[in-house]
């Protein structure tokens, strides 16, 4: 039972102020929130760490930074992993425009906003305050990425669709950092709860049980890894781990299994002749 524990669950697919979440009455303690940035867990100047430090938190292009404070309450309930490994991992790569040209070179192509992942379990994306954040890609590469273009000081949001027939964990980080505690991200921490054909969206790092921090593109010496952890090394990439529950089939009545229901017929053969 090592996989089962109680944790967050959101069950509408309603932006952030008309969200309805359930609320269970498990009463378990809340797992770590996000710390606000603190300059002093950077290094500081003359200290052995700074000169090393120094040279990635001049980087170009953009970080997630640390923003107003926004309401969005959770509830609990539990939850078995199927397994402790993910069902599905997915990555999606942010930077401002002259970065992510950079990046994919001159080959790529452009997609829809929210995309399929986890073989078809959910479909994700990015979400900016001017709508959906188009969707770049290396086009011939051994190693495909997925990217978005940010706008440096604006808000955006992480949307995942459960598109599956089950309950689905969502586990997300930023930076390399967990949007639950605000410290580095592993399979092994819990997620939201994604009920089927709903959607959630994700504003921020948790700060509490009612509260997020904004997710704001800043730069990366402004970024918060950069700022509460003193590092830039995962900053620029968004994370995705996807989690079937136990014992459950996440494509029980698909829409397959639905139209084979209806294909069948009341008689095996059909009569050759009318009856007389």
């Amino acid at each position: 039972m090592k996989n089962k524990a109680l944790f967050p669950i959101i069950s509408s697919g309603l932006s952030l102020l008309g969200i309805v979440l359930m609320h269970s009455c498990a009463t378990a303690p809340y797992p770590a929130v996000v710390s606000p940035p603190d300059s002093q867990s950077a290094p500081a100047a003359g200290s052995a760490n700074y000169a090393a430090s120094e040279a990635p938190r001049s980087r170009p292009g953009l970080g997630t930074g640390w923003g107003d404070e926004l309401e969005s309450e959770i509830g609990y309930t539990s939850f078995n992993r199927t397994s402790s490994k993910p069902a599905g991992v997915a990555a999606i790569y942010y930077n401002d425009k002259e970065g992510v040209n950079a990046m994919v070179d001159s080959w790529k192509y452009s997609g829809k906003g929210m995309q399929k992942a986890a073989g078809g379990l959910v479909e994700w994306g990015v979400k900016g305050s001017w709508g959906s954040l188009k969707n770049y890609h290396t086009r011939y590469s051994d190693n495909p990425r997925r990217y978005v273009v940010g706008r440096k000081n604006s808000n955006y949001s992480l949307v995942v669709k459960n598109l599956s027939h089950s309950r689905l964990e969502i586990v997300l980080s930023v930076d390399g950092l967990d949007v639950m505690d605000g410290k580095a991200a592993a399979y092994r921490k819990r997620g939201y709860i994604v009920q089927p054909g709903k959607t959630l969206v994700v504003d921020g790092f948790r700060t509490s049980e009612s509260a997020v921090a904004a997710f704001k593109f800043s730069s990366v010496d402004a970024s918060y890894s950069n700022q509460r952890h003193g590092t830039t090394r995962n900053v620029g990439v968004i994370g995705m781990a996807v989690f079937t529950e136990k014992g459950i089939d996440p494509w029980k009545w698909s829409r397959a299994a639905v139209k084979q229901r209806h294909g069948a017929s009341p008689f095996a053969e059909a009569p050759y002749s009318r009856a007389q």
